[in-house]
């Protein structure tokens, strides 16, 4: 496909490791909506909020006018987080021309229980080729050029296309047409990995962490397959892949919002500290509403929301799960 002319909208950790990481292949602007921000990152080369012990490259174009990102560009990746992504869409809308959409954020749309191949769908014209970019990616080590493999999923073939532009040797990019199946297993593993976080915050140890993992996982295929994904896609890279990174990995967010809760902190307190959007505080009630409307057993996900947003003692929902009846084991 040659050297393509790339807007990224979001300055971000992972906005900004993803820019640096397409820069050497492609023409790459990043956006931020904050000039201080662009002003800080074009005298002093690095994302000092995100990604502080990484160097930006020299071509890595830097701006705060959104129509210089987006104009004549052949891709706009949105790297906002979900709660901003309806706005950023509508801000773009009119300028989008020929280019293809992706998304990389991870979560539902609160109060609509949206993901944003839906909110795609309400915003963008019909015939836009866009599609979701995700998968198993820690943003310090995309940026630092370390080996990880995403999936780009989308209906539209000129979506899928983008592929092969993005795939190199440090980043291999898979395609898939079940954008439901991804974006669901991308919302549900930041909540099963404040689950782990709680787990081994309360130090119920190794064995725990694997009956929620795996159990987790029952629940994100389930929930995934009611709204219309397919059972395989939760067995790959953004189900299982991306679930184990995050529930396992003390770089993620998710997983430190558990951790600290299980310490007795504050949720308002933790996530002022964090500085980053941990998506599973916000998906986990927007999860809780959709599963009750379809019907869908989810225990571990009802007993985070409950920690997070109903004052449930961390223990005291780790017993209410343990305290389930014995069932057989099902995974849809």
């Amino acid at each position: 496909m040659g050297r393509l002319k790339l807007g990224v909208l979001g300055a971000g950790a992972w906005g900004t490791a993803l820019a640096i990481q397409f820069s050497g292949h492609h023409d790459v602007c990043l956006w931020s909506r904050d000039p201080a921000q662009i002003a800080q990152m074009r005298t002093s080369h690095v994302n000092a909020r995100y990604l502080p012990d990484i160097e930006l490259p020299r071509d890595l174009h830097l701006t705060a006018d959104l129509d210089a990102a987006v104009n004549g560009a052949d891709l706009i990746l949105l790297a906002a987080p979900t709660g901003a992504f309806r706005q950023l869409l509508e801000a773009i809308t009119e300028k989008i021309g020929d280019a293809t959409v992706l998304w990389v954020c991870k979560g539902f749309e609160s109060g609509s229980m949206r993901l944003p191949h839906q909110i795609a769908r309400e915003v963008l014209r019909e015939d836009v080729p866009c599609g979701v970019l995700s998968g198993p990616s820690f943003a310090s080590e995309v940026a630092r050029g370390l080996p990880t493999a995403l999936t780009l999923a989308s209906e539209h073939e000129r979506a899928l296309d983008m592929a092969g532009a993005l795939h190199h040797q440090s980043l291999r990019v898979y395609t898939s047409s079940d954008c439901i199946g991804v974006e669901v297993g991308g919302a549900l593993k930041n909540v099963m990995a404040i689950a782990a976080g709680i787990s081994d915050g309360l130090g119920l140890g190794h064995n725990a962490r694997a009956a929620l993992i795996s159990r987790g996982l029952a629940e994100m295929s389930r929930l995934g397959q009611a709204l219309g994904g397919r059972a395989e896609t939760f067995m790959g890279l953004t189900g299982m892949g991306d679930l184990i990174l995050t529930a396992t990995s003390d770089q993620s967010r998710n997983r430190q919002v558990g951790l600290r809760l299980a310490r007795g902190e504050a949720l308002d307190d933790i996530l002022c500290d964090l500085g980053h959007v941990a998506e599973g505080v916000s998906s986990a009630r927007e999860v809780v509403k959709l599963a009750a409307g379809l019907g869908v057993d989810m225990p571990i996900a009802q007993a985070v929301n409950q920690v997070l947003h109903q004052n449930l003692a961390p223990r005291a929902a780790v017993e209410s799960l343990l305290s389930r009846e014995p069932r057989a084991e099902q995974h849809h």
